[in-house]
């Protein structure tokens, strides 16, 4: 991510701009005696808004502050181009116009940020003065097209998706000097953070950059507005999916999809930059030792014992492998988890949360080291995921990283591929929003109503009536298990319907309320789980009688495999919890 561009403001800090008011118990943005106008930036075209152009001079703001509303902005509709930078002039929110309202005392929204380096909390104001800096940091903000690639946006009464990629791409200030210049970089650090539909709990897996794995094709907007697809490349290096070809973050999302049957709601990305500017901004990082490291590559050169980084040392930290665990990519990753695990913590201590000067800093630094999806590109949206991320209790957060094994293709080894079948195992789980810690689950409803629906009597086999469509599984799975349920099973009230109308994570049967004891038949036939039962409506089969829909789903793996959902995590799986300070070995 290009970082030149974006410092019009860069020889002013915007926290020192800002002081708190004891009337109102507001911070307020304050200006010199010489400078009436505001010195924050606002987004670009803004009309009378103000800006400041290339020869630092600030432009006249035509509305006073008095006339703007206290609330934040909604963000703007969105520009032709794919790549854009955020805060395009929004709709008028509602009561934005008319009397401006009383003060109130200021309630600041922890807004989480988190990046594929590093993470940040951002806390931002209320008053009507802040309404500048929302507008200052939405232009700070650099989206790209998901190319559908995504789900569209998160929403609130459903679990959470979103890939977070850390490129090594060298190009762009700030990001040199770290071998070859010119590299468009790649997927270099890889994680898919899963947060619970309850909130109680998240998940961050880690996506091993070696790894063998297939890359689809991935159609994707140009900067005319015209869609380019990249030919997808089989059995080859993950990281492959950013940066190579003219791969977009887009690219990454539907790679992930393909290997884990998760849909992204969003993608967030970061550069070296990133990890240096966030890590100042929030006073440094601490980390433990249990031996010296002194790794030449990475430059990073620290004795045994706890420190505090930020900056080029925090980025050598993060870069650092040779000198760690075993010296390869799975040991960097897991000293990485302890990184992110220690500066989620620094950033929820109240040396953090009640700094309103860090809080700024974090906010202008986290902006400006984010490339985010179209869907996610304005300070609003932002504010509003963050409010969901802030739920859980870092005690719930858990690392894990992806089984994997050596490559059985290669002499000298180089890259893994998925250990099976404990990867597919913790797949499932995080499809199906298990937690991976013993946290204490407030959706005991809804997990009892699942159970229930598998409690109670069941229909003979041949009773079962059932149409069998492909929703997303093998080729050919639908007649394999039609071909199963029929011999084996006994299940000859059954048929292939075909293809399903879109592709599905897991594998579903929809049924009437009549049809339970069937239902309750067939799961207890195929394995499924109470969650993969849908209580809905039958659908008129070939012969014109009601029958029930099994959908397969990426999930499927084979006709008499059963498609339970594992309560436990595999014991090859590596994980740890954010709460937990680890030594790096």
């Amino acid at each position: 991510m290009d970082a030149q561009g974006r410092g019009r403001a860069d020889d002013i800090d915007p926290a020192d701009q800002w002081v708190l008011n004891p009337d109102t118990g507001e911070y307020e943005l304050r200006l010199g005696p010489s400078a009436p106008q505001s010195g924050v930036p606002g987004p670009r075209g803004s009309g009378g808004r103000s800006r400041t152009g290339t020869d630092g001079a600030a432009r006249t703001r035509r509305t006073p502050p008095a006339r703007r509303s206290g609330a934040a902005a909604s963000g703007g509709g969105e520009a032709a181009s794919p790549r854009r930078r955020a805060g395009a002039p929004a709709e008028p929110a509602a009561g934005r116009r008319g009397r401006r309202p009383a003060p109130k005392k200021a309630k600041g929204k922890k807004v989480l940020l988190w990046t594929g380096g590093s993470l940040a909390f951002v806390l931002v104001g209320t008053s009507a003065a802040a309404y500048l800096y929302y507008e200052h940091l939405n232009d700070n903000i650099t989206s790209v097209s998901d190319d559908g690639a995504g789900t569209g946006g998160f929403s609130k009464d459903r679990a959470i998706n979103i890939l977070l990629v850390g490129t090594d791409k060298r190009t762009g200030k700030g990001n040199q000097g770290y071998g070859d210049n010119d590299s468009a970089g790649h997927a270099d650090t890889t994680l898919v953070l899963h947060v619970s539909k309850d909130r109680t709990n998240a998940t961050v897996l880690s996506i091993p950059r070696d790894l063998i794995t297939d890359i689809p094709d991935c159609p994707t907007t140009q900067e005319d507005g015209s869609e380019k697809v990249i030919p997808g490349t089989q059995r080859t290096r993950f990281n492959n999916s950013l940066g190579q070809e003219e791969r977009t973050p887009s690219c990454t999302m539907r790679t992930i999809t393909e290997l884990t049957g998760l849909k992204m709601d969003h993608f967030m990305v970061a550069d070296f930059n990133a990890v240096k500017t966030l890590t100042s901004a929030v006073g440094g990082v601490d980390v433990c030792l249990a031996k010296d490291i002194k790794d030449p590559d990475s430059k990073l050169d620290l004795p045994k014992g706890e420190h505090t980084i930020e900056g080029e040392e925090a980025l050598a930290f993060v870069r650092t492998r040779h000198s760690v665990g075993f010296g390869g990519d799975l040991s960097r990753i897991e000293l990485q988890q302890q990184f992110l695990g220690s500066m989620l913590r620094k950033l929820k201590s109240n040396d953090t949360l009640t700094s309103p000067q860090k809080m700024f800093k974090l906010a202008e630094a986290a902006t400006k080291a984010l490339t985010v999806d179209s869907q996610l590109g304005t300070i609003k949206k932002l504010a509003d995921l963050g409010a969901e991320l802030g739920k859980f209790d870092t005690k719930n957060l858990t690392f894990a990283t992806v089984p994997v094994d050596d490559n059985p293709a290669e002499k000298v080894k180089a890259t893994v591929v998925l250990k099976e079948p404990q990867a597919q195992q913790l797949f499932a789980m995080v499809r199906d929003d298990v937690s991976l810690t013993a946290v204490k689950q407030e959706k005991k409803k809804e997990k009892a109503a699942e159970a229930a629906r598998l409690k109670g009597s069941k229909a003979d086999a041949s009773e079962v009536r059932v149409r069998i469509l492909n929703g997303g599984a093998v080729a050919g799975s639908a007649q394999e298990t039609l071909s199963w349920l029929q011999v084996e099973e006994g299940v000859t009230k059954s048929e292939n319907a075909g293809n399903a109308p879109a592709p599905l994570a897991k594998t579903t049967l929809e049924y009437a309320p009549d049809q339970a004891d069937q239902a309750r038949r067939l799961a207890a036939i195929m394995g499924l789980s109470g969650s993969a039962l849908k209580p809905g409506k039958s659908v008129v089969n070939s012969q014109g009688v009601p029958a029930m829909t099994l959908t397969l789903g990426k999930d499927f793996e084979g006709a008499g495999v059963p498609l339970t959902t594992p309560a436990k995590v595999p014991d090859e799986v590596q994980k740890a919890t954010a709460d937990k300070v680890e030594c790096a070995k």
